[in-house]
């Protein structure tokens, strides 16, 4: 059913006009002589085509079509403006402000049937074309988030697989991950790029499922030969997560390549420094390190969290990015909430060693 509005400060006019288009095929009419009123109906109810007489008393056709046309969603609804036959310079100023089409006083009723009709056709063809690409719109999303789920459970089960030959539990994950997205928060990164670091983080050390058991599970300290293996994860992470097209899996191989960076150069694989060192890798560094710092762990306890602070604050400048340091700092509560969340059940410790960048294994 099409809705039809007629606004003239004539009466006769408006009953005239009323029982024309009551005679079209599922049209309803309301009319209004006063356009103040007009106004206030249609910022309620949105019309699908208004009528509208040019000369009326206090406002004319001209301003109300501009008021209407600035009301919310109504910049689509088409405009017939009526206006006497010597009244050619209005009718093309009406055409500019966007009148769709106008009609010349006396109205013939056969133009105004037909004009009528034609503009409720187009305005119904333009709704279903809208509602359609609003549905297609829908769809897409629905589809998209799918294939996000699915890839974001592929991506949580391979780094399980990693962390399985890692004394590191499935909480530390989540925990990092939630870090990450806390420090690029605070580092004003787009919700986008936030989310998409999140999943892509607990992929950062993927590659170990390339390093031997023997170096990898290995209880005491590395030897340097040994160590020279260990530091080949980064690069093995990255060839497997590089060549995707999915920007997630683009995004954990720049994660994995370039977490165990340091600041001032001394990281590894590429001895990279300050800036050079990708801003996602830079922030993963920090979260994962505070992590395995707070962490308890078959080599270590857990730090108190005040221990953990001064290790960061320490190493900001050295080991870590000052910038991404402060913003963890800066969502403490965040922090102390995703600990309590993401809680480990109690590691009984098998050898005590010290820290050092995450055990033996980082």
């Amino acid at each position: 059913m099409s809705h039809v509005i007629v606004v003239d400060d004539n009466d006769t006019n408006l009953l005239l006009l009323r029982h024309i288009l009551l005679k079209l095929d599922d049209v309803t009419v309301d009319t209004f002589s006063d356009p103040r009123q007009a106004l206030d109906w249609c910022s309620l109810y949105e019309p699908d085509l208004v009528l509208l007489d040019y000369m009326m008393p206090e406002m004319d056709g001209m301003e109300f079509m501009r008021r209407f046309l600035a009301l919310p969603q109504r910049q689509d609804v088409p405009v017939v403006m009526v206006t006497a036959d010597t009244e050619r310079d209005v009718r093309h100023l009406a055409l500019q402000m966007g009148a769709r089409d106008f009609l010349t006083k006396p109205v013939d009723k056969v133009e105004l049937t037909v004009r009528v009709r034609n503009l409720l056709a187009l305005r119904k063809s333009s709704q279903q074309l809208a509602n359609r690409a609003a549905w297609l719109l829908e769809e897409v999303k629905k589809a998209t988030a799918e294939i996000r789920a699915r890839e974001k459970e592929a991506i949580l089960r391979l780094s399980r697989a990693a962390e399985y030959r890692d004394p590191e539990t499935g909480a530390h994950l989540l925990r990092m991950s939630s870090y990450a997205r806390l420090i690029a928060r605070e580092l004003g990164l787009p919700q986008q790029e936030q989310e998409m670091l999140q999943e892509a983080a607990p992929m950062h050390d993927i590659g170990k499922v390339g390093i031997p058991d023997a170096i990898l599970l290995k209880p005491g300290k590395l030897t340097d030969d040994e160590m020279a293996i260990m530091r080949q994860h980064p690069g093995f992470g990255h060839e497997i997560l590089n060549d995707s097209v999915s920007p997630l899996l683009q995004c954990a191989a720049v994660v994995a390549l370039s977490h165990h960076e340091k600041f001032d150069g001394s990281g590894y694989p590429s001895g990279l420094t300050g800036e050079a060192i990708p801003l996602w890798g830079r922030i993963v560094a920090v979260a994962d390190v505070f992590d395995a710092l707070t962490s308890d762990r078959p080599y270590k306890r857990a730090w108190p969290l005040d221990d953990a602070r001064r290790y960061l604050e320490d190493e900001k400048g050295r080991h870590f990015d000052p910038v991404c340091v402060d913003a963890l700092f800066a969502a403490w509560e965040d922090v102390q909430r995703i600990r309590e969340q993401f809680a480990d059940e109690k590691v009984p410790p098998t050898v005590h060693s010290p820290y050092k960048e995450g055990g033996h294994h980082a």
